[in-house]
């Protein structure tokens, strides 16, 4: 046998299986929220940077990570945040995923956060 079969029977396949792809997920400054006030009946985008803490109308929100998944793959963000009312009692703490927005989203009595995206 010739080292050319040899290298494409054994090698090829291993090195392919080995370089197989991770997912991946690219980190973004900015979390793009969207949030409903249902007493009021409005809805607005509120953009928070990672690290930073806004509030919106009865809310706090802290947003601690905003990642895009990897540009190759479908798009997705996925953002970890942490929602407080005004006298600091957490509602919410956790990960939302855009493309899954009734799988974690933050539903209040009289509030609706959801992820719009990552920027």
């Amino acid at each position: 046998m010739n080292i050319t079969k040899l290298f494409c029977l054994f090698i090829t396949p291993l090195f392919l299986l080995s370089n197989s792809p991770a997912f991946a997920y690219v980190e973004k400054d900015t979390a793009v929220l969207r949030v409903m006030n249902k007493a009021a009946g409005k809805t607005q985008i509120v953009p928070i940077k990672v690290g930073a803490k806004k509030q919106y109308d009865g809310l706090n929100i802290k947003v601690r990570s905003c990642k895009q998944s990897d540009p190759f793959d479908a798009e997705n963000f996925f953002v970890f945040i942490e929602i407080y009312t005004k006298t600091d009692e957490r509602i919410f703490s956790g990960w939302m995923n855009r493309n899954e927005p009734g799988q974690n989203p933050l539903q209040d009595d009289t509030y609706d956060v959801w992820l719009e995206k990552c920027e």
